[in-house]
């Protein structure tokens, strides 16, 4: 699904108008038309409203405002218009206080290409604000509660651009628990399946102790975390759109 699928952003239209407009080949901004059945005037002059704003938004590729307009729980329907805007990102740090603990590596996915930062060498704050700019999309998961503001406290940067936390995503469709058993129950396969996020810590503080070959390790993990957020935001928006669309799939 796209942005351009779907009339949820727009006051009065919820789940099931919406449904009702696909049932009548109302799939997309360009097939309405303010006559449809089961559309108040009102409602109708709002769509509209709503479709000339939007399309310019979308032509500019603003995601911000799509990420301001569809509700939380839809905000997982930006992914497939701006994928090719994306950063999918993942943290390791020495614990789970931002307050104490520090950020070790952090590595993103960007255009096929994934860049690791490491404490100490190039992660900095400048080397952040420069990898994240102009991300169309951040893709994280449980990044709204740890990742993202980890990385504002300890650097003072500031990451607000629109995100889509696969946690959430997952729990919608009855996916539960970590990243890695997740990825085990939808077949998501990894190199090292025995590694952590402890065993991540271990690895630092055993680098800092002298041992590269530890940190060859951690910065392989991290960035195998980061790679997988991309496959498995593939997966769970096919099974959130197969659900958003149910039997209207089929309709032409």
């Amino acid at each position: 699904m796209r942005v351009e699928n779907s009339f949820i952003p727009v006051r009065g239209v919820g789940e099931t108008t919406e449904r009702r407009l696909w049932r009548q080949g109302i799939r997309e901004w360009g097939d309405f038309h303010a006559d449809v059945d089961g559309v108040g005037p009102t409602t109708a002059e709002r769509i509209e409203s709503f479709i000339d704003e939007a399309r310019p938004r979308l032509r500019d590729r603003d995601s911000a405002y799509f990420a301001r307009t569809f509700p939380d729980g839809e905000r997982w329907q930006l992914y497939e218009t701006f994928r090719d805007d994306a950063c999918f990102f993942d943290i390791e740090t020495t614990g789970l206080d931002h307050s104490r603990d520090a950020v070790t590596t952090v590595s993103l996915h960007r255009d096929g290409e994934t860049t690791t930062l490491v404490r100490g060498d190039d992660l900095s704050a400048d080397a952040l604000e420069d990898a994240f700019a102009d991300a169309g999309l951040l893709v994280t998961f449980n990044g709204a509660r740890f990742d993202v503001p980890f990385l504002e406290t300890s650097f003072d940067v500031n990451l607000d651009y629109p995100h889509l936390d696969l946690m959430y995503a997952c729990r919608s469709v009855g996916l539960t628990g970590g990243l890695k058993r997740i990825e085990r129950e939808v077949g998501i396969g990894r190199d090292r399946p025995d590694i952590s996020g402890r065993d991540a810590v271990r690895l630092w503080r055993q680098y800092e102790r002298g041992d590269s070959a530890a940190l060859d390790t951690l910065v392989s993990y991290n960035r195998e975390d980061t790679v997988n957020l991309a496959t498995l935001a593939d997966h769970v928006t096919a099974r959130l759109d197969e659900r958003a669309f149910g039997d209207e799939a089929t309709v032409e």
